[in-house]
């Protein structure tokens, strides 16, 4: 026999490993949606609306729009289940689009579970993410607005790495606000945004009164990356805002993942028992999650939902559900939603993504109303799934997703314990090429455990804004 030994106690016969067994589901071009998926309108009941910022009133379309182009707001409030994909937005997406699904056979294997485990790869975007789903429709239509620039915040990179692709399409320029961990240990993300024409600044920065006023959190935080940018924007009459999760737009956009999933798990002749994402603001989990959330809503299907957030920012876990502002200085419309409060700074763990203090208000209500359960996990416990994953599959996952495949191995091995043949879908939203040093801080046993702080928590809640409360 000859074997290929992939990692340990993972021997693959190279017989078995080259047998009929379908590994990778791929979609033609033809294929591809022609409408985003809104859920907003199988929603039980009225949502609660987001508030302005000063006058606690209902935000409609006129307060939001100095930020967004009003292509991007009529999406925002759309009661329609779908909208059309422009076309030349399904152009540029036909450079990746539709993405592969494939079976994680090998994991399967070194898991000796009976579950069936898909992953939706996303990494393989020109940006290596999820991100320019939306990246590409709303640098479109800011283009077709006339807007020259567009200024960002950015976590982990990928989202302005994936704008800044975006804008250099369509002839935009794109100004970049990087959480300043992220900033520090993910240089090559911003060697991407300057290669597609973006300039990146650290947050916070001296180059904003919302940045000055941060000085005390060297290490940053989404929340502050967001004023900044925003102040920017609003300051500015050719420039608009770009935000890459939590509005109801950007997880419309996403839909395009979530659709092409389905399809190809009908390929595969299997329906998932249970659907993974991680979450931070919550655009990569809608992606995935919307098209089979709206069967439970529509046909009764019986589908779990699984939300894998980092258990140093655990905001839905944790969080308290309240209105709160989408930025740490208090320029944005307050939103229903879990939060940690907006004066909360989460510490620098490496899923920079994933370190915002809120989270979508739609899947805060999903949430809520028990559709949605989310779990929390410690960073090492997350990188050891990475690991044991990039030893079986090959690809090596951003620490975003490595939440969720933490969550798939637990549910796999659940299966195994109850004899169980259960059907396990997820989202491997990026590769992590650009995370090598937080991987080798986990290789090195160096890698830190970063707690979860009850007492800025508490901090955080006591400073909410006053808003309505929700019920």
């Amino acid at each position: 026999m000859i074997g290929a030994v992939l990692g340990p106690g993972t021997v693959i016969d190279e017989g078995e490993a080259m047998s009929d067994a379908q590994v990778k589901f791929v979609l033609t071009e033809r294929e591809l949606p022609t409408h985003w998926i809104n859920l907003m309108a199988d929603l039980p009941g009225d949502a609660p609306p987001p508030l302005h910022p000063g006058t606690r009133n209902p935000a409609g379309p006129d307060d939001l729009a100095p930020l967004f182009p009003m292509a991007l707001i009529l999406q925002e409030v759309s009661a329609e289940s779908e909208i059309e994909i422009p076309d030349r937005v399904r152009d540029v997406y036909r450079l990746w689009r539709p993405t592969p699904l494939y079976r994680a056979r090998r994991l399967e294997r070194e898991l000796d579970t009976p579950a069936h485990i898909y992953y939706k790869y996303e990494g393989v975007s020109p940006a290596g993410s999820h991100k320019p789903n939306t990246a590409v429709a709303q640098a479109y239509e800011n283009a077709e607005a006339g807007i020259r620039k567009l200024t960002t915040e950015t976590g982990a990179g990928q989202w302005g790495s994936s704008l800044a692709f975006a804008c250099r399409l369509f002839g935009l320029d794109c100004e970049v606000w990087m959480v300043g961990s992220s900033y520090d240990q993910k240089p090559y993300r911003r060697s991407m945004m300057e290669t597609w024409g973006a300039t990146v600044h650290r947050s916070p920065s001296e180059l904003t009164e919302s940045g000055r006023s941060q000085r005390e959190h060297p290490t940053g935080s989404l929340g502050i990356a967001i004023s900044e940018a925003v102040e920017v924007a609003a300051q500015n009459p050719d420039t608009n805002y770009s935000l890459g999760s939590v509005l109801n737009h950007v997880l419309l956009h996403q839909t395009v993942i979530g659709q092409e999933a389905l399809a190809q798990m009908a390929m595969a002749g299997e329906e998932p028992d249970v659907v993974v994402a991680c979450v931070g603001g919550g655009s990569n989990f809608g992606g995935l999650t919307i098209p089979f959330i709206r069967r439970v809503f529509r046909d009764g299907a019986r589908t779990r939902f699984v939300a894998a957030e980092p258990a140093a920012c655990p905001t839905l876990t944790r969080g308290v559900y309240a209105y709160d502002y989408g930025d740490t200085v208090g320029l944005t419309p307050l939103m229903p939603m879990y939060t940690l409060g907006h004066g909360f700074v989460p510490p620098p763990v490496h899923a920079g993504g994933l370190r915002y203090h809120g989270d979508s208000p739609l899947i805060c209500g999903l949430v809520r109303a028990g559709v949605v359960e989310a779990r929390a996990y410690r960073q090492n416990d997350t990188f050891e799934a990475a690991v044991r994953f990039a030893r079986t599959e090959g690809i090596i996952p951003a620490p975003e997703p490595a939440h969720a495949i933490r969550a798939v191995i637990d549910e796999a091995l659940e299966a195994r314990e109850a004899g169980e043949a259960r059907v396990i879908l997820f989202g491997l939203c990026g590769h992590g090429n650009f995370d090598l040093s937080a991987y080798d801080a986990y290789l090195a046993g160096k890698l830190e455990d970063p707690e979860f702080s009850e007492d800025d928590f508490q901090a955080a809640l006591a400073n909410l804004p006053e808003a309505p409360a929700l019920s």
